[in-house]
């Protein structure tokens, strides 16, 4: 079954299942347990884990968030396509809005190409209830134009505008002045071409970090980009894109943020140099910065082992049903080999890398899972009448697990790219997965842009799986004690078939 079908039957689920009143703002809590004014604040292994979860550090998310101000990128973002950018949103309390994303040739975001001044109006609506912990929105564009900014710039984007946008020609575009590409009144309408899309803004989410020893940091999550540029125009997102912080409240030090902050459609902020590294060293194991959330309503936190000398992987998904990753649904342990390749032509600073999964085993985290596992085909899912919560099971001898897609062994092609973060620490980026929720199992499926990135762990650090695990397992004794409840394992079966590609498991 298609991603797309499988989207529309868990909006129909969610609908039908969770939907309790019409209040604008009412969350569902039954039987997730969503407040919607959610705060986190767990312990966890004080060396390297997820940051956001460790050292005290509180995060609340509001429904409905307060946009108002300044937001900014932090660093160069890698759109599909590749696409090189970024954003500065600003939003007013008259619910208006203005939007400039600047746009490279680069992937450092050095060499400017040009710029969209986006106008227009954003209203709140509801309590997501298919991608839990944001809001809906409803967004009315007014104008959007274009500045180019050399005359060596303007050959890509004026090549793929048509003739009826009049002035916009070739030959026609002076670098430095701004051409309106739409007018809400005027009924120009030039953005098809260009690909353009503001689809982003109809989900959102704000996250305010509350530090132990005063202090904010915010960050404005908008809806993800689909990887497919066919498709980019009229999906409705289900997951984020890398966020945006406060102009006011942001990560220091930030180079990026002041010089976003500080242009315009004019002048393009063109970021400091940050030297290549010229090939990925993954050895050493990297994890999760955040709770990170993907399209189809998956939320998870990421742990891997690199060691080089074997050409080997190992790799832990810890699923989860909330948004800042407090409620555990279930782990994969997954483990194989793999290979590098030559540097990105397509995206510089990016290597290429080809990936084998070999072993797959399951730890459920909840009741629910459980018995529908116990209740598979003999021989397609590990031990029938063996899965017990908290206790691993072992799917490589059955060939995977087909109730859960997942099936071995597995090869996908990737992009990964090594860079440092403003405290010196290297971080991993790893490509992007399919939106469609499909694998990059051939090479012209090959990701074009990037995940949240993976922090480094020293040698002091605990192994990856004992404390960790053990921790999770405790967490999910409460589980035993809900109410099982037939719908909730349609929703869960339906995230963990969207999660999976009809047979193939994802590896990274």
């Amino acid at each position: 079954m298609s991603g797309g079908r499988f989207s529309h039957l868990l909006r129909v689920l969610w609908q039908a299942v969770l939907v309790s009143g019409s209040k604008l703002w009412e969350v569902p809590t039954a039987p997730l347990g969503f407040s919607s004014n959610h705060t986190t604040s767990l312990e966890w292994e004080p060396q390297c884990q997820y940051r956001h979860l460790q050292d005290g550090v509180r995060i609340t998310a509001d429904i409905p968030p307060k946009l108002e101000g300044n937001w900014v990128s932090t660093r160069c973002e890698v759109r599909p396509g590749p696409e090189f950018l970024t954003r500065s949103y600003t939003f007013y309390p008259s619910h208006l809005f203005k939007a400039l994303q600047h746009y490279y040739t680069d992937s450092g975001c050095e060499e400017p190409t040009y710029s969209l001044v986006v106008r227009g109006k954003l209203r709140l609506r509801q309590a997501s209830w298919i991608t839990r912990g944001a809001t809906e929105t409803e967004h009315h564009l007014h104008k959007v134009g274009i500045v180019i900014h050399s005359q060596g710039a303007m050959h890509r984007p004026a090549a793929r505008l048509p003739s009826v946008c009049v002035g916009l020609t070739l030959g026609g575009m002076v670098p430095g002045h701004l051409y309106e590409l739409y007018n809400a009144q005027a009924g120009r309408a030039c953005l098809g071409a260009l690909g353009f899309s503001m689809m982003e803004l109809g989900l959102v989410r704000v996250e305010t970090q509350h530090k132990p020893h005063g202090g904010l940091v915010q960050e404005l999550f908008f809806g993800d980009v689909h990887t497919d540029w066919t498709k980019r125009t009229y999906y409705r997102p289900t997951g984020y894109q890398q966020p945006l912080q406060n102009a006011m409240h942001h990560i220091h030090p930030c180079p990026a943020c002041a010089l976003v902050f500080r242009a315009s459609e004019q002048r393009p902020p063109v970021l400091p140099h940050v030297p290549a590294l010229a090939r990925p060293s993954l050895h050493g194991r990297w994890v999760s910065q955040r709770c990170e959330a993907r399209p189809a309503v998956l939320f998870l936190t990421r742990d891997f082992t690199f060691r080089p000398d074997e050409h080997s992987w190992e790799g832990f998904y810890h699923h989860y049903s909330d948004p800042s990753c407090s409620q555990p649904t279930f782990t994969l342990q997954a483990s194989g080999h793999y290979a590098q390749g030559d540097p990105s032509a397509k995206v510089a600073g990016g290597t290429e890398f080809v990936f084998k999964v070999t072993r797959v085993s399951v730890t459920i985290l909840e009741g629910a899972t459980a018995r529908v596992l116990n209740e598979t085909r003999p021989g397609s899912c590990g031990k029938v009448g063996g899965w017990e919560v908290g206790v691993e099971q072992d799917v490589t001898a059955t060939d995977g697990c087909t109730v859960l897609g997942i099936k071995l062994p597995h090869k996908e092609y990737e992009l990964f790219k090594t860079e440092m973060d403003y405290r010196r620490r290297p971080l991993l980026f790893i490509g992007e997965r399919p939106t469609d929720g499909s694998s990059p199992d051939r090479p012209q499926k090959r990701p074009t842009s990037y995940q949240a990135p993976m922090v480094h762990c020293g040698e002091e650090d605990t192994p990856t799986s004992y404390h960790h695990t053990n921790q999770l397992k405790l967490a999910a004794s409460g589980a035993k004690n809900l109410p099982w409840q037939p719908s909730f394992v349609l929703v869960l079966v339906s995230l963990l078939l969207l999660w999976y590609d009809g047979g193939t498991v994802h590896s990274v």
